[in-house]
């Protein structure tokens, strides 16, 4: 760090040191001469010079912070300020193309984009880097809506709003806010335990492990899984010092509760299975760390509660684009895991509640959506930290 100079400011302590001492002058010959007319000029000269003095000082301390590091420093926080701006958007629009390549391969043309755009940023052209990530930004968003309308529903599939006793469904279901494709698995609880699975059994803030769905599938003999809560992936550039870690509250297959200290308060609300029933929480708050259960899963948001819908959209714009949406629910003793394409996750909430499905909780979606029942429905997607299962008892 360079050194500071405080030749500016010392100066400034003369100048004060020079003015206390021409006062003083001042001072004294005014009481010891004040009589004579030799002595009065002399005085005025004084109070001339003081006043020379005082402006010269005042001119001294209006340059001194022109050129100190006060303008310099303000400045620096405006360059600082527009890269923070431009790294911020480069960040945003780089992680929407990755949620567009979860969604169609076809993306050559805006990797070549925001390739141009790095070489921008390494050459510090700030100006011309944010206007074109803004031009990237609306040609995926224009992408991402050209895929929402061309989805459509494979031929052939049946038309149901009834979920499926047991195993797994591929159903059209059909309400007010139009026709949605599912897939879904049901399982009774009396002869299906219900666990959540993890990749470590203690708290991870950041460089988590992580495994495919089909590996934690096979490791605990299941017969059916789903991903499980929100995470921060590690291609974020977002996540960069909190890589595939979350801060929700479970209690894993082994009994061990990962991120309770920090969920003593939460207002997330949690999904708890024991034996052949299910209870759902607005808030994991009011769940305690009991280990006799057989899984805890805190996520949001809820979106059907004692049959009906508590979840109409929030402004959220990820929960508001069309997607595919993953889910855990319950009605008496059967427990379900899906999926409902193209959709936002209100009309996620209005699809289960077509299907009679008493209790829902949201799960994680985008890229990390994953079902598996007898092999991948959908998915892999990417590895994840937590995953929820269906094993036979």
């Amino acid at each position: 760090m360079a050194k500071r100079s405080f030749k500016g400011p010392l100066k400034v302590v003369e100048v004060i040191i020079s003015l206390v001492a021409f006062v003083g002058l001042l001072y004294g010959a005014y009481y010891y001469y004040k009589k004579t007319s030799t002595q009065i000029t002399s005085l005025y000269l004084i109070k001339v010079k003081t006043e020379k003095t005082l402006s010269s000082m005042s001119a001294e301390l209006k340059d001194l912070k022109s050129q100190d590091q006060y303008k310099i420093n303000k400045d620096l926080e405006g360059k600082i300020k527009s890269i923070e701006n431009t790294y911020d958007q480069s960040v945003k629009v780089y992680e929407k193309l990755l949620d567009l390549k979860a969604q169609t391969k076809n993306t050559a043309k805006f990797d070549a984009s925001f390739a141009d755009i790095l070489k921008l940023l390494s050459e510090r052209n700030y100006s011309s880097a944010e206007a074109d990530l803004d031009i990237l930004s609306k040609a995926i968003d224009e992408e991402r809506q050209k895929i929402v309308a061309s989805f459509q529903i494979p031929a052939n599939v049946k038309e149901s709003n009834t979920p499926p006793g047991s195993g797994f469904s591929s159903q059209v279901v059909k309400n007010e806010l139009g026709e949605f494709l599912v897939y879904i698995v049901a399982a009774d609880q009396n002869s299906t335990r219900v666990i959540v699975d993890t990749a470590s059994d203690s708290d991870c803030k950041n460089d988590c492990p992580v495994m495919s769905l089909a590996d934690y599938v096979s490791r605990s003999g299941a017969f059916a899984g789903i991903n499980g809560s929100y995470f921060c992936p590690a291609d974020y550039p977002s996540c960069a010092d909190k890589k595939n870690s979350f801060d929700t509250l479970l209690m894993n297959k082994n009994k061990k509760y990962i991120n309770s200290d920090n969920n003593v308060y939460s207002t997330v609300p949690a999904v708890i299975f024991s034996g052949s029933s299910a209870r759902f929480v607005g808030q994991s708050l009011e769940w305690g760390r009991d280990t006799g259960v057989d899984a805890v899963l805190a996520m949001q948001p809820l979106l059907v509660s004692g049959g009906n819908i508590v979840f109409t959209g929030d402004g959220e714009p990820k929960r508001g684009s069309k997607g595919s949406r993953s889910f855990v629910g319950a009605s008496g003793s059967t427990a379900y895991i899906g999926v409902v394409f193209n959709a936002t996750v209100a009309e996620a909430a209005y699809v289960v509640h077509s299907l009679g499905i008493q209790n829902v909780l949201n799960l994680d979606d985008g890229g990390s959506t994953a079902l598996w029942s007898g092999g991948y429905k959908t998915g892999p997607g990417r590895n994840l930290p937590n995953v929820l299962l269906f094993v036979s008892k």
